[in-house]
């Protein structure tokens, strides 16, 4: 069945930086159709938080302790495949060229962009999750 109304988009924070999860967490929040549903501070919890959480956008730092985003990104598109994940990172861009080229990222996103640059896009990648789903 079809509906007028519009979804929510269900997003996943992880970093291992307390004061960036509760940044990113606080600026989805205000956002009109976007829910946290969960966040972590390194790739293993990001594993288990996808599981339990079901996000349709996962915003990634690449750097962080016990599980780092790169090792972490392909697990998850392993048990969530149309879960789009955005490499969130402040690492150089050729860094960023061989993540994209590893292919288990969705898009990149450096952390001193605009905040209204990244939230325009998680809601297009969380367009593109709902148009895998159907």
């Amino acid at each position: 069945m079809l509906s007028c109304e519009p979804t929510t988009l269900r997003v996943l924070v992880v970093d291992d930086h307390e004061l960036t999860r509760l940044t990113l967490r606080l600026a989805f929040a205000s956002q009109e159709n976007i829910q946290v549903v969960g966040s972590a501070s390194n790739g293993r919890e990001a594993i288990e938080m996808v599981q339990r959480c079901h996000p349709d956008v996962i915003v990634l730092d690449l750097q962080m302790p016990i599980m780092d985003g790169w090792s972490a990104s392909g697990q998850i598109k392993t048990i969530a495949p149309n879960a789009q994940i955005i490499a969130y990172s402040s690492v150089e861009d050729n860094k960023l060229q061989e993540a994209e080229d590893m292919g288990s990222m969705d898009a990149f996103c450096k952390k001193d962009v605009p905040t209204t640059e990244l939230v325009a896009l998680v809601r297009q990648l969380g367009q593109r999750a709902a148009n895998q789903i159907v």
